[in-house]
Order: C-alpha cells, then structure tokens, then sequence
C-alpha cells in the first residue's frame, strides 16, 4: 500500500510500494522500518542539498547512525527516492544545508 506523509515544506511526499521494495531489497537492514522512513520526512533533523535537485532528510536513529531519506519535491507533491542508513557523517556534513538555516 502507498504511504503519504509532509515535508516540512508542507508537500505531500508518496512512499510507493515500487519505491518500498527497491529499498527494502538494496537496503535489507531498513526492512520494519517503514514508518521510520516516514517520519524522518515529515520530522527531520536536518535537510541536505542532494547532488541532482533532490533534497536529503536526516535522522538519527541510533548514536551516531542516521536514516538518510532523499526525497524530490514538485509543484504539488513529491515522492521518496530512496532511504538508507550511514555512519558517514563527515560525508553529510560537506552537503550544503538547507534546514534549519
């Protein structure tokens, strides 16, 4: 089933079941985490610059382990690229950062 929630751009943001399987089968170690996935969108510690125009929601789920989440938004809704987990964060931090400024 398609999942919804809202960027803190207030853009309605689809998590497909196409998109949950891709990650799920790249990313086996994300599997139950469906909701985390979600929630790092709508409740995110920070919001990175992507390299192509995407924008990249980040939370820690555990000490130092982040759930990264790129994500697209457009005009009237957006759509969840892929999710993944890193302990990379000097590699997050060389992103530009867009929220909170």
């Amino acid at each position: 089933m398609n999942k919804t929630t809202t960027s803190k751009n207030g853009v309605p943001i689809r998590l497909t079941v196409e998109r949950w399987s891709h990650i799920t089968e790249e990313h086996c170690e994300l599997a139950g985490m469906r909701e985390e996935v979600l929630e790092t969108i709508s409740v995110p510690s920070r919001i990175l610059a992507g390299n192509h125009g995407e924008l990249m929601a980040i939370r820690e789920v555990e000490t130092g382990k982040f759930l990264v989440v790129p994500y697209r938004e457009m005009e009237k809704d957006g759509f969840i690229i892929t999710a993944f987990l890193t302990r990379r964060v000097n590699s997050l931090n060389k992103r530009k950062q867009l929220w909170p400024l």
